[in-house]
């Protein structure tokens, strides 16, 4: 369930997640809550809330940041050129809150579209397929497998 109250959420980041979604900073590889978690479930966006991504398309990309080969359905995720290294990038951002999440990239597995996500833990939330219901997700239970 999307929150609007972004103001009041952003004050109870950690430092890390304010950092990555507010000052685009990206968080050291291998070191992110998400990166070598496989529970069943969905992540949202930490300041607002917004469903972002199934754990049906989290895959293990050994770059040392989560990985999804897609979107979940209905998200609405923004992209944006970004030139901050001496390479042109995609960044990649929530719609509602406009947090930071990470990067896309074309190096993905092509039997899962060819796309890599390569998201911030301190981006995420993940809300398990049990409590999905209770936490107002329950639309999003049928991209979980």
């Amino acid at each position: 369930m999307t929150d609007k109250n972004y103001k009041e959420n952003i004050e109870k980041l950690t430092e890390l997640q304010y950092k990555v979604t507010q000052e685009e900073f990206t968080e050291r590889p291998f070191s992110g809550e998400y990166d070598d978690f496989y529970e069943k479930g969905i992540y949202v966006d930490i300041v607002s809330g917004e469903a972002l991504f199934s754990s049906s398309a989290k895959y293990d990309a050994g770059c040392g940041w989560p990985s999804f080969s897609k979107p979940i359905a209905g998200s609405s995720l923004t992209e944006h050129m970004d030139n901050s290294l001496a390479r042109t990038r995609t960044e990649v951002r929530s719609s509602s809150a406009d947090s930071h999440l990470g990067h896309v990239f074309e190096d993905g597995p092509e039997e899962l579209g060819g796309l890599r996500y390569c998201i911030n833990s301190a981006s995420l939330k993940f809300i398990p397929l049990e409590e999905m219901d209770a936490a107002g997700y329950s639309e999003f239970k049928q991209y979980v497998e």
